[in-house]
């Protein structure tokens, strides 16, 4: 088997899962118990958010357990829109974000919020000038993802930060989901990010665990009220375990993002090139500002899915652009937004490389896309 659908999920490290096993089954008490047992799986939990505060060079006290990504842009879009209704109602987010922000935006729009959406050039990357025109004095929020899930392209988050340098007023959120363990994070995390989202399982920790980056000092209404679990935000039992499980995997994951850049780009640099040398193949995804593992074609006159099938078959295992939203049959947002059309996006499939990857695999999945290629133009 060859996966190269990283992007969707990544294969939990077993260091992660054997983490995840001794905390589930040694530590039985509720943190929020007063007792013993409570207070060891309250220490658990206190070491593995400062050890994630470490390494992405925040504070523990930041630091915000949830379910995952789709849950944390929801409750950073809604949260904060509502907190900060009173001074205004109009928030900006870009064409290409995850559907999780994009979908939350859209129902704000339905509960009376303006919605403005910034455009993105030709490669994929949002217009810092044409985002500048849209701030408006009732301007609350503005969220851009770091790394674009469908594509790979690393959004301009320098600059748009500098945009906002004089806007204390406006909050500023990232959906970093795709860009943790993949690119340093002095490229999305700058002093200007007030929120920021992030997913275990997108860099080898276990399903079910996200986490939001909050800025001391940022107001943002609370997603679930009870309890007063996560500093009275997020009221349920803490999955302990399963953020224990996630600390150790982005720990292992950040000590490799140099190799994993390396190795990576260099697999990526292999088939783009390889896809250049076919008149009828689309490639996407450049290498310049892009993430080093995300490597998006289509076939002309061939939808993506018909691709994604021909592979399987190979037991090589890609995606159709973006796992959340696949299965809709649309073509990718991200693509018609970019401006091309629709053909060429309902052909978009996405490669998604890891360190587990090796070039044997890229020599294999290039055979077998001669193939694929060849049987297409037949049935032309």
């Amino acid at each position: 088997m060859i996966y190269f659908d990283n992007s969707a999920t990544t294969k939990p490290y077993p260091e992660a899962l054997e983490t995840y096993m001794q905390v589930a089954s040694k530590i039985v008490g509720n943190p929020s118990s007063l007792h013993r047992l409570g207070d060891q799986a309250t220490r658990i939990l206190d070491a593995s958010r400062q050890q994630i505060a470490d390494l992405i060079g925040k504070k523990s006290d930041e630091i915000f357990f949830t379910s995952g990504g789709t849950e944390g842009d929801n409750w950073v879009i809604k949260g904060v829109a509502f907190e900060k209704a009173q001074f205004g109602k109009h928030i900006i987010v870009s064409a290409i974000e995850h559907p999780a922000v994009k979908e939350s935006a859209l129902w704000l729009k339905s509960q009376g919020f303006e919605v403005d959406i910034a455009p993105v050039d030709s490669r994929g990357f949002v217009d810092v000038e044409a985002l500048a025109n849209l701030i408006r004095p009732d301007t609350t929020l503005v969220s851009i993802m770091a790394v674009n899930n469908e594509i790979g392209s690393i959004q301009p988050i320098e600059a748009i930060s500098k945009l906002l340098a004089d806007k204390p007023t406006i909050s500023f959120h990232v959906d970093a989901v795709q860009a943790l363990a993949k690119i340093p994070t002095e490229n999305y995390l700058t002093d200007r990010v007030d929120f920021a989202t992030f997913s275990s399982h997108k860099f080898h920790g276990v399903r079910g665990v996200g986490f939001v980056y909050i800025k001391s000092g940022k107001r943002i209404m609370p997603l679930l009220t009870g309890g007063g679990q996560e500093g009275d935000y997020r009221s349920t039992t803490e999955n302990v375990a399963g953020i224990a499980a996630t600390a150790k995997a982005l720990r292992l994951a950040m000590e490799k993002l140099d190799i994993f850049a390396s190795k990576t780009g260099q697999m990526k640099a292999v088939i783009r090139q390889a896809l250049l040398d076919y008149p009828d193949i689309f490639v996407f995804s450049d290498e310049e500002d892009f993430a080093p593992h995300i490597l998006t074609f289509g076939i002309k006159g061939v939808r993506g899915e018909v691709i994604v099938h021909a592979f399987e078959d190979y037991d090589i295992f890609i995606s159709t652009t973006s796992a959340c939203s696949s299965k809709a049959g649309k073509p990718a947002g991200t693509l018609i937004a970019m401006g091309v059309d629709k053909d060429k996006a309902q052909s978009a499939v996405r490669l998604s490389l890891d360190l587990e990857n090796d070039m044997s695999q890229v020599e294999q999945f290039l055979t077998k896309l001669k193939l694929i290629y060849n049987q297409t133009r037949k049935v032309r």
